[in-house]
């Protein structure tokens, strides 16, 4: 059975890799990702797995590798946060076009500029339509249950896509939280040898990522969608093996207070917990309100929302990254967009919050939630306590 330890979230991921035995890990640091940078590569000096630290002179030399040593057939893991994975942004859809099943852990943090390296999701946003799958965690439990979860899913036949893992930079990563860590037999179990489709090999030469023609370009796009859609069907068999093997259970869209709710909040990430008791606090001053947290981002889960916000007449979301010149946050557009077509669908606001690491307390997301209830909100959007 796993044992329960205190450890600190960053330094708990890059444990949960080493759990899957990968292969080569090619990780450049950037705060607030160092430390699972620095972990890995004690993991491998060490000798704990049979592996490789690739050193890498950028987040674009990283991800580079990873694509290459995928590629091999080896089991493969990088990090990064912020610029460098927007640095990476030219890799990112080559390795998902080609299929291949990199584990990528994220510690999201601000886009600069101005400089700023505390937490918000302007670093993933911009990487959404990449056709990477996209896991969003809440605390250090779920970073080191969806980090070994995402080896699983990405290297299944029906899949074969590379998987990113989010955790809040700061707010969650430098955060020593108690985890329950798997022992080694138990992922064994629940994580079997990877083995490639095709390999870059000498001995039987294949081509991967050649030239695509006009002809076939559309053509390629199109199953690369096609693959990341129904990969939830795999997601969803993942997590109640994972719920049936270790008792703890996941959801694309996790549902909490929400039975007889009128208004609801949509959070994603580490702020989930802190709109947790915001909602427990409304309750007790009899405001029926509850919360959807969204785990899974890519691909998207359509039916999940559609089936939880049946009987909500408000709901407030709230986005940590602007889509500078759109009409709200990028949840709030995909979540409206979504229930566009959904009868009797509630009102929906969104609230711009958490930007380059701004407090947010559990009076904030009670106020969120009576002013939205109230219809206060001029726009669709605002930036929540921004000043002028």
């Amino acid at each position: 059975m796993g044992k329960r330890v205190g450890m600190e979230v960053a330094i708990a991921s890059a444990e949960a890799a080493a759990l899957c035995r990968f292969d080569v890990a090619a990780v450049y640091p950037i705060t607030p990702q160092s430390h699972v940078a620095e972990h890995l590569s004690d993991i491998v000096n060490d000798g704990r797995v049979d592996a490789s630290f690739m050193t890498v002179e950028s987040e674009h030399s990283a991800l580079s590798a990873a694509v290459g040593s995928s590629a091999t057939g080896a089991r493969t893991v990088t990090a990064t946060s912020s610029q460098g994975l927007l640095f990476m942004s030219e890799i990112l859809p080559i390795a998902s076009a080609m299929r291949l099943p990199i584990v990528m852990i994220i510690a999201n943090r601000a886009v600069s500029g101005p400089i700023n390296i505390w937490n918000d999701h302007s670093d993933i946003m911009p990487m959404r339509d990449t056709g990477w799958i996209s896991f969003f965690a809440e605390n250090g439990q779920e970073v080191v249950d969806m980090t070994i979860q995402a080896f699983r899913v990405g290297e299944d036949r029906r899949v074969m896509l590379p998987v990113n893992v989010n955790m809040d930079g700061f707010q969650l990563t430098h955060m020593v939280e108690p985890i329950i860590m798997p022992d080694q037999e138990e992922v064994d179990r629940f994580l079997p040898p990877y083995v490639p489709y095709a390999t870059l090999h000498p001995d039987k030469v294949v081509s991967m990522g050649t030239l695509g023609m006009p002809e076939i370009f559309a053509e390629a796009q199109k199953s690369k969608n096609v693959a990341l859609v129904n990969s939830i069907k795999v997601v969803r068999e993942v997590w109640k093996e994972w719920e049936q093997q270790f008792g703890r259970k996941y959801e694309p869209i996790q549902s909490y207070m929400t039975e007889d709710a009128e208004i609801a909040l949509v959070t994603m990430g580490s702020m989930g917990e802190t709109a947790e008791i915001a909602i427990d606090e409304l309750r007790r001053e009899g405001v029926k309100a509850g919360l959807l947290k969204i785990k899974l981002w890519r691909p998207f889960p359509f039916d999940d929302l559609k089936k939880a916000v049946k009987g909500i007449k408000v709901l407030a979301v709230t986005d940590r990254a602007c889509s500078f010149g759109g009409p709200g946050g990028p949840v709030f557009s995909e979540i409206r967009s979504a229930l566009y077509d959904v009868p009797k669908r509630p009102k929906i606001v969104n609230y711009i919050i958490g930007l380059g690491g701004r407090d947010v307390q559990v009076e904030n997301f009670m106020e969120m939630v009576r002013r939205a209830a109230k219809g206060k909100l001029s726009e669709p959007y605002e930036f929540y306590g921004v000043r002028g």
